[in-house]
């Protein structure tokens, strides 16, 4: 999971105070790769390495799915200060476990058991009630593949429904979990990778055309607001929520994920009250396995929910439907009904109904 630099070269922006991990040999059929401010193939190119470059790496995260001349992966390595490789061209010798960055200060943080004296329980599944797979005493470090929904726990760590998996059929409460130098930005299991926008605006119409209408076959939603919410919520695909999560019509979990998440993560917002003023704040989102589900759940929200039977009413007038969700409190922006529907006269979203 690392890229290299050529022989006697040295790259700058390198993180001093931590920990660095060697082993890693950039692997490509000939040429350079790329060195990205962020991880993704939409963040600035700011050096080269070559082929069989040994770059020292601090920490991974998830990020763009890349197919490399090593593996497919969405793992990027971080090997110096905004300075970041696809996994998807490293090779190691010897192997090695790099920890995860830490999802504020992209320092690497490890994650250990933290219950005060006794064992922790590790369990089949993310339950209290699950069969024991054994236990991990405290203070223990543990290796952190990715994270599941499940029974809230009020632990060491603190209250939390969030469950690592740390092998096959090997799960830990996270509200029994330290990371050193604060949490990292996890995946959740199954979870499709990061998406990263194409082709424009046009581009984004086009790749959820699909999803829109199979919605409005479904429950009646019409395409043409739905993608224009997914268009305003996103900020055409572009929003961190919808990247991260597969979010794209900025549902929140009220302490659950539904039937249709994987699970819940806080996110800074900004909201707009009814009696006046907008501010910011966070509140917990819904994360997604796929961009399909999030039209799924989005569809049988408004399909199937009581306060948005008079929009459902009006279904085949895709303007009265942008306003009536808005009347019914779909979003707190006062001119969010206008916005839809500048959208969907902007970009004629009316011949996907």
């Amino acid at each position: 999971m690392v890229l290299a630099l050529a022989a006697g070269a040295i790259l700058v922006g390198a993180l001093p105070g931590y920990a660095k991990i060697t082993g890693a040999i950039v692997s490509t059929t000939s040429g350079t790769i790329n060195v990205r401010s962020g991880p993704a193939t939409d963040q600035k190119a700011v050096a080269t390495l070559a082929k069989g470059a040994n770059p020292e790496v601090y920490c991974k995260t998830r990020g763009e799915q890349i197919a490399g001349h090593v593996r497919t992966s969405s793992t990027w390595l971080r090997i110096g200060t905004d300075r970041w490789i696809s996994n998807g061209y490293v090779t190691w010798s010897p192997s090695q476990d790099v920890p995860w960055c830490a999802a504020k200060t992209k320092a690497p943080t490890s994650s250990t058991v933290t219950t005060g004296g006794g064992e922790l329980n590790v369990r089949a599944a993310a339950s209290s009630t699950a069969g024991r797979q054994g236990g991990l005493a405290n203070g223990a470090s543990v290796l952190v593949q990715c994270q599941v929904w499940g029974q809230q726990v009020d632990g060491t760590a603190g209250k939390s429904g969030v469950w690592y998996k740390i092998g096959d059929k090997r799960y830990l409460s996270a509200a029994y979990i330290k990371w050193s130098a604060g949490l990292p930005w996890l995946p959740w299991c199954g979870q499709d990778p990061p998406a990263v926008p194409r082709g424009g605006n046009q581009g984004f119409i086009d790749a959820h055309a699909a999803a829109a209408q199979a919605s409005d076959r479904e429950t009646g939603v019409p395409a043409s607001v739905t993608l224009a919410q997914a268009i305003l919520e996103t900020g055409w695909g572009k929003g961190a929520l919808a990247r991260e999560d597969h979010n794209l019509f900025g549902m929140k979990c009220f302490g659950s994920p539904g039937d249709h998440a994987l699970g819940c993560r806080d996110y800074a917002t900004f909201e707009c009250s009814p009696t006046g003023g907008c501010f910011d704040m966070d509140a917990t989102f819904r994360a997604y396995a796929s961009v399909e589900d999030s039209f799924q759940d989005h569809g049988d929200l408004l399909s199937n929910w009581s306060r948005y039977a008079t929009a459902m009413d009006h279904a085949d007038d895709a303007k009265r439907f942008a306003t009536e969700i808005h009347k019914a409190g779909y979003a707190t922006d006062p001119k969010y009904a206008e916005k839809l529907i500048g959208i969907m006269d902007d970009y004629d979203l009316y011949k996907y109904d």
